[in-house]
């Protein structure tokens, strides 16, 4: 079989990778401390459950309109419009199985072979992906721990070329917990309108933050017409295997997006829509008892890392990961993921699973309780020490 050249530059998702491996010792009869799956721990709340229920014997079982359902876009151009301070109606967004078709149909749209798109490094292994498999080039932008896992706005400016096509922002930020300042998404905007290039803000974590507030891009002077807001129902509501996402955008880029879902998926599934509407419209409670919880395993890990020799870690404000240094061990960050899996069984990722400057460092999840994060600590300083 002759696989199309384009097939080589596709990435993937390396904490699935890792899954199978701790899977594997587990069948063995290893007890593995599993850190590494980015999806909150807790289970969607019942009246998002029953609504999904509610809606399959209401016959929401068919083919739908491709941007999704009338009545969740109209909620969900109001929520955008409340939460972001702009003004969307419904005909701005697209409804997607899933936040990550988003930024797939949205490279596609608009990346051709040669153009340049700006991505953060460590960031979502996807964005680089499917940069290079529609044959743009990816121009990673650094974030670095001496600016609290953000960017040097002269490093950004040197990377803006005439080739410049989109640049993609994520806050809070997977892998590290960063969140991008006012003042950091004000200079890529002038950059954005100087240059006319397209933004792409991932807003997966919007709800999920611990020190500051959330502010989007979209809201800045200039920025609604150029900005894609990128968010969904998998991390604020645990829903991450419903798959529901979407995509807010300039209405002439919104036809061009649905076309794109007609192609692909033809729609999103119509009850699990009817379950997003509820998500919205229902009781938030669960919603600010999760965050509530993760920001006390937060503090639980991180004051725990920072206790063991040789590593440090940041205090991240959002999303729900902790993004520690290793350096100090003398091992890559593969090897160490590696050891900690085989030796601790406790499975994180490598930080070089998010792109190049990840590396010398780890990312865990701490989507866990607070005894398994116990337990994991008392590992990891154990092993470390054997190095």
């Amino acid at each position: 079989m002759k696989l199309a050249n384009r097939l080589n530059r596709l990435g993937t998702e390396t904490a699935f990778d890792v899954l199978v491996k701790a899977k594997a010792l587990e069948a063995q009869g290893r007890e593995i401390i599993h850190l590494e799956i980015g999806e909150p721990d807790f289970h969607t709340p019942s009246n998002i459950i029953e609504a999904g229920a509610q809606a399959m014997h209401q016959g929401y079982t068919h083919y739908c309109a491709s941007s999704g359902l009338y009545e969740l876009r109209e909620a969900i151009a109001a929520e955008i419009s409340r939460t972001r301070s702009v003004t969307v109606d419904p005909d701005w967004v697209v409804v997607t199985p899933g936040a990550k078709p988003i930024m797939f149909y949205l490279i596609l749209a608009l990346v051709e072979e040669g153009d340049e798109v700006i991505y953060p490094n460590p960031g979502f292994p996807i964005y680089e992906s499917m940069i290079n498999f529609v044959g743009g080039t990816a121009v990673p932008l650094p974030l670095l721990e001496k600016y609290d896992f953000r960017f040097e706005v002269k490093d950004l400016l040197s990377k803006v070329s005439a080739k410049t096509k989109l640049i993609i922002i994520n806050s809070p930020q997977n892998p590290t917990g960063g969140l991008l300042t006012k003042t950091d998404l004000e200079a890529i905007a002038a950059i954005a309108i100087r240059q006319d290039i397209m933004i792409l803000s991932d807003e997966i974590y919007s709800r999920i933050i611990y020190e500051g507030s959330h502010l989007s891009i979209a809201s800045l002077a200039g920025m609604l017409e150029r900005t894609v807001i990128l968010d969904g129902f998998s991390k604020t509501y645990a829903m991450t295997g419903w798959r529901l996402g979407f995509g807010v955008m300039p209405p002439g880029l919104q036809a061009h997006i649905s076309k794109l879902v007609t192609n692909s998926v033809s729609c999103t599934a119509p009850f699990t829509q009817r379950a997003g509407l509820e998500a919205l419209a229902g009781a938030q409670s669960e919603v600010h008892h999760m965050v509530a919880e993760f920001r006390r395993r937060r503090d639980f890990i991180v004051r725990g890392l920072n206790e063991i020799p040789g590593i440090r870690c940041l205090c991240p404000s959002g999303a729900f990961y902790a993004f520690p240094n290793i350096q100090s061990f003398g091992k890559t960050s593969n090897e160490l993921a590696d050891y900690l899996l085989q030796e601790a069984g406790v499975a994180v990722l490598s930080g070089t699973s998010f792109g190049q400057h990840g590396e010398g460092y780890l990312r865990i999840s701490y989507a866990n309780s607070i005894e398994n994060l116990g337990k994991a600590l008392d590992r990891i300083k154990e092993a470390t020490a054997r190095l």
